[in-house]
Formats: C-alpha cells, structure tokens, sequence
C-alpha cells in the first residue's frame, strides 16, 4: 500500500491540495474546542478518565484536521484511531461506573467491543446508502443498548446516552449524506459530521462527569 497516495473521499475534495476541503478541514476546530470546554468541567477528584477522554477528543481534532489536508490512506489512520480510542475508552468507563463492574470485568467488555463491530458492520454494509458510514452504525446501537439496560437503575443516565445516541444518528445522517448532496451542495454535508460529533463526543463525557460528582 501506499500511504501517501491522495486520497478522494468527500464532496468537498476537489485536488490533491492543502486547502482543497477548507470547510471540512476547519469544522476540526469544533473537536478542539468541545475538548477545551468539557476539560474545564474535568476539574476534581475521580475525574482523570474523563480528563483522558478530553484529551482524546482533542487527538480526535488534530488526527481529522490532518486527513482533510494531507488526504492519504496514513492520515485517514491518523483520522480513526483516536475515534476508535475514544469508543474503548468510553465503554471501559460506561461499564465500570454506570453498572458498578471491577476494572477487569469493563476490560473484558471493552475488548468485546472489537468482535461486536466485526460482527454487526457487515450487516450495516447492507443497509442501502449507508457506505462507509456503516463503519460507524453499530456505536449509537450500543450507546442506545446501554440506556435502555439504565433506564431504570440509573434514569437521567440513560436519558443523557439516549440524547448521544440521537445526536449520533443525526450526524452518521449528514456524513451519509455528503457525497449525495454534491449536486445540490458542492461543499457536500460531511463539516456537519465534524461539529455535530464534536458536540456528541463532548455530551458523552458531560453525561459521565454528572454521574460521578452526582
């Protein structure tokens, strides 16, 4: 393979130039921001995950922000370890303190995640549209799995994964949606993806944090 051929996956790309998605490449910024807001509700003690989190988030920013410039088959990595990072991390905190599980036990569970994905994204690959955002469909199934098992023990958790799950459905919507609307909309829909995921991703952690100062 090689990792510095130029990539062409959205709407906006027009070249192999720095600048040919500005707007994709400048919505990062909302990623960069959420971090820097929700790290400053992070402040305190039996908070470092969610701080870790933050942190990602902001990766999250900076590995998106290079793929958008430098489009090649590396950046587009650089683009989606942190998300994936992002998930386990998540997982491994949602069990361990939503459902009260040892470390090992949300460690088990975290590592399930990965043979979850490969199970039900090629399901999602059926789905008629869907594309690469299938790669992406099985996380708000789960976050909505996880508030459905709350909606009793822990109901304002559950009623804040439902809003991630929601918020992350809209904006798999507009991703979905980018190369479609070229058309119409030369700039395509995949910016929206950017802010409304930064938004999402920053919810997530917010919902956390609530739970352990509640």
């Amino acid at each position: 393979m090689d990792w510095f051929a130029p990539v062409d996956a959205y709407c906006e790309r027009t070249g192999p130039d720095y600048w040919s998605e500005p707007i994709n490449a400048l919505t990062n910024l909302a990623f960069l921001l959420a971090a820097v807001l929700i790290w400053r509700r992070l402040q305190g003690p039996g908070l470092a995950m969610g701080r870790l989190m933050a942190g990602v988030l902001f990766v999250i920013g900076i590995g998106s922000w290079l793929f958008h410039t430098h489009a090649n088959p590396l950046t587009s990595l650089m683009d989606v370890v942190p998300i994936v990072a992002f998930i386990l991390l998540y997982v491994f905190a949602a069990t361990r303190d939503y459902f009260g599980a040892r470390p090992w036990v949300a460690a088990v569970v975290t590592a399930g995640f990965i043979p979850y994905a490969a199970l039900t994204v090629p399901l999602f690959q059926q789905v008629p549209g869907l594309g690469s955002s299938a790669s992406y469909a099985p996380v708000p199934l789960l976050i909505g799995v996880y508030a459905l098992l709350l909606r009793r023990r822990l109901p304002q958790v559950a009623r804040g994964l439902a809003i991630g799950a929601g918020l992350l459905v809209v904006s798999l919507t507009f991703r979905t949606l980018d190369e479609a609307s070229c058309a119409v909309l030369p700039i395509g829909t995949h910016f929206m993806w950017h802010i409304l995921n930064a938004i999402m991703l920053a919810w997530m952690i917010e919902v956390w944090r609530r739970h352990r100062v509640g």
